[in-house]
């Protein structure tokens, strides 16, 4: 079984480097998909209110032979629950879904900055946070400007920040950002559902080294020190995007696949995205 590495937030809580992300896997698959992550090695689970698994997630949890505590559990704060008052009763049911008295990590899913005041958000997730009910609290999507906010007018710093980046989409400046000020990166959209998986760069970096080139994309997120949850409801491929900690890229192979960097999203502008269910 794949042994996979921590990293060290910045208020002390180790996060296993790469996870199993439940973006659009449906309910009904959830379960299934989660214990096969289990049986891979997996430990740290990715999903949020948004994308409505997060029972599912749970009842994997529990009819699973580990102990709950050796899981850790992010999940993140639907865009309408933004509100104080909502910010804390959608937590609550976020815990007695997912079966848990805490998670390990708490999001803000976007900063919707046309919508309301996402540093309000953030204070009601500093209350979550000192409540103890979640071991550490951070944010999705937030831009530099998002995070100098949160920094200037409130009292924890996020602990991480996760951002759709991948070998089309950098984001080094924001990278950059979030080192500076001890906030750990966390990549969705790792391989930009696989738009990367042809490229002629990445398929001759992967026959290099006898691997995918998926696995090529996450080992380059790895060794930037990026968390990383590759989705998928694939058995095979859940076992091998975990076989990406027996070889590792040269300072060449890594500049090359940086140098694919073209700006392109396959989700939405942080910026512009405002959208309430």
């Amino acid at each position: 079984m794949t042994e996979i590495p921590n990293i060290n937030l910045n208020n002390g809580v180790h996060i296993p480097q790469l996870g199993f992300g439940t973006f659009q896997i449906k309910p009904a698959d959830t379960v299934e998909a989660v214990q096969r992550a289990f049986d891979a090695g997996y430990r740290h689970i990715d999903t949020a209110q948004m994308y409505g698994n997060e029972k599912e997630v749970g009842q994997a949890i529990a009819q699973s032979a580990l102990d709950p505590t050796d899981v850790f559990v992010t999940t993140k704060l639907n865009n309408n629950k933004h509100s104080r008052d909502d910010a804390l009763a959608s937590f609550d049911t976020s815990l007695k879904d997912l079966g848990l008295e805490r998670v390990d990590l708490f999001l803000i899913h976007w900063p919707l900055p046309a919508v309301g005041n996402f540093v309000d958000t953030w204070r009601a997730m500093e209350e979550i946070y000192q409540s103890g009910r979640a071991r550490s609290i951070g944010v999705s999507n937030f831009q530099a400007h998002h995070i100098g906010r949160l920094l200037a007018e409130t009292t924890i710093p996020p602990a991480v920040n996760q951002i759709e980046l991948h070998p089309y989409l950098v984001q080094s400046e924001l990278h950059a950002y979030n080192d500076e000020h001890g906030i750990a990166t966390q990549a969705w959209s790792p391989i930009a559902k696989g738009l990367v998986l042809d490229d002629p760069t990445i398929v001759t970096v992967a026959l290099a080294h006898n691997k995918s080139a998926a696995q090529v994309v996450l080992r380059w997120q790895i060794q930037l020190g990026n968390i990383v949850f590759p989705k998928s409801a694939t058995p095979a491929r859940i076992q091998e995007n975990t076989a990406i900690f027996d070889f590792e890229l040269d300072d060449s192979e890594m500049s090359m696949i940086s140098s694919l960097d073209r700006g392109q999203r396959t989700g939405p502008d942080p910026d512009t995205f405002n959208y309430v269910p």
